[in-house]
């Protein structure tokens, strides 16, 4: 028998012993403390939202240069997504979430002190650099200790903390922000909490159990799906699975795991993912930005702006709840679609919308479809692929969809000037329907173990 072979039997026996498991508290500590993780995340992404709005008129800033503050972040957003995953793939999930959290953290914290532009780009990059490699890394790790029947729903609700951060940043946008000519700085004080939080995730959540089987790492593999059992009160039992080809692998290389995406078995997913996230970030990032700056230019005063993102943001929370339902129920295809051709619907009549009513329930609409779709989205792209490139895959489709964050904040300014409101949010629509007939092209996995070809 080959060394290899074991290596496989344990791999697939640890496969099977956790989509085997009821939902435990120790899947409730690997979610929630994931998910506190992605609410800093959002919080984060949301915060610059409203300090680009507060610093265009405290700093004089010309449309191109607020423009700048957010891409630049986002730059650092697509290099990190795609080194993120090739990391986490040699180096394990949790060392790399961890290592991010501490990156984005440090470098938020360190923006409040900043006196100028450059300053602040140089920091917004290193912020970009540790956030673009968190998300994939948390989606890949969360989906590794899932049970397959209920996986899908469980990075929906990973997602969902998205919607919490989100809300904390516009709770920060609309209450500390506007009380000083110092309230950005404050509100990037409070980004830096992610710096402590990284010690945390550090030492209190256990490696991937099917990343350690992969590596050969059995004897930790096998302590970690104990403790998992042992929260539900399953005694372990043999595993009859066979081995799969990914399994019974040696660890690729970085240069294989890039290859990888693009053999003849995962070319159609691949495609398929990298357009869906191109399209859903470009118009996701695109309007979420600029929406507090654009109720401003019409006419809206900055306090009135803030509290009506505020109220759009919080329609973020039933979108997940209801995506989380439809993904197990109606399976991730059909569910990612229509949330994504309702985000094109909602988009058209935000743009369209004058009314103050119409303003807000457009912007709700499109809150609750958007961040819908981005659950069904993050919880598909881990099940596109095997354990030995789940973590690549996930980060460079992300790493593809940053370069649209970077470039739909540098276009805002131009189509407004074009078109205004109405041709900007007819833009993103186009964006979100081919997003969602692009969603067709993925395979749909719900029920079935992680690593079923």
């Amino acid at each position: 028998m080959t060394d290899a072979a074991p290596q496989a039997l344990d791999a697939s026996a640890v496969s099977e012993r956790l989509d085997r498991l009821p939902f435990t508290r120790r899947h409730l500590k690997v979610l929630t403390g994931s998910g506190l993780g992605w609410a800093l995340d959002a919080m984060d992404v949301g915060l610059i939202s409203f300090i680009i709005a507060a610093l265009a008129v405290q700093w004089q800033l010309e449309p191109g240069q607020t423009a700048w503050i957010a891409s630049i972040g986002f730059i650092g957003m697509a290099i990190g997504a795609t080194l993120g995953g090739l990391l986490a793939d040699r180096f394990g999930r949790r060392q790399i979430f961890a290592v991010t959290l501490l990156i984005y953290g440090a470098a938020t914290g360190a923006s409040a002190l900043v006196g100028g532009l450059a300053a602040l780009l140089v920091l917004r990059f290193l912020v970009g650099l540790g956030l673009g490699a968190e998300l994939p890394v948390a989606s890949t790790y969360v989906s590794e200790f899932a049970p397959a029947r209920i996986r899908g729903r469980l990075i929906v609700i990973l997602e969902a903390f998205w919607a919490v951060g989100w809300t904390a940043a516009a709770l920060i946008g609309f209450f500390v922000i506007p009380t000083s000519a110092d309230g950005w700085r404050w509100a990037f004080a409070l980004g830096a909490i992610p710096a402590a939080y990284a010690l945390i995730v550090r030492w209190g959540l256990p490696e991937s159990a099917r990343w350690l089987a992969r590596r050969g790492r059995h004897a930790e593999a096998d302590a970690v799906v104990r403790a998992f059992e042992q929260s539900a009160g399953v005694t372990p039992a043999p595993s009859t699975a066979t081995p799969t080809a990914d399994t019974a692998a040696a660890a690729p290389s970085a240069r294989e795991r890039l290859a990888g995406l693009w053999t003849r078995e995962f070319r159609r997913r691949t495609a398929a993912l990298w357009l869906v996230w191109f399209c859903v970030n470009f118009s996701y990032y695109g309007a979420f930005i600029w929406i507090p700056s654009i109720l401003v230019a019409q006419g809206y005063d900055l306090v009135r702006s803030f509290g009506f993102t505020l109220v759009i943001t919080l329609a973020q929370l039933p979108g997940y709840v209801v995506a989380a339902w439809l993904i197990e129920v109606w399976g991730r295809r059909l569910t990612l679609s229509v949330f994504l051709a309702g985000s094109a619907l909602s988009a058209i009549a935000f743009g369209t919308a004058s009314a103050e009513g119409v303003v807000i329930a457009a912007g709700m609409a499109l809150s609750f479809f958007n961040l819908g779709a981005w659950g069904a989205l993050y919880a598909v792209t881990p099940e596109m692929y095997p354990t030995s490139l789940r973590a690549t895959g996930s980060g460079w489709a992300a790493g593809v969809g940053r370069l649209a964050s970077i470039i739909a904040p540098l276009l805002v300014p131009v189509m407004l000037v074009a078109g205004g409101a109405p041709l900007l949010f007819v833009v993103f629509a186009v964006f979100f329907a081919v997003a969602a007939a692009a969603a067709w092209g993925l395979a749909d996995r719900r029920g079935r173990a992680l690593d079923d070809r």
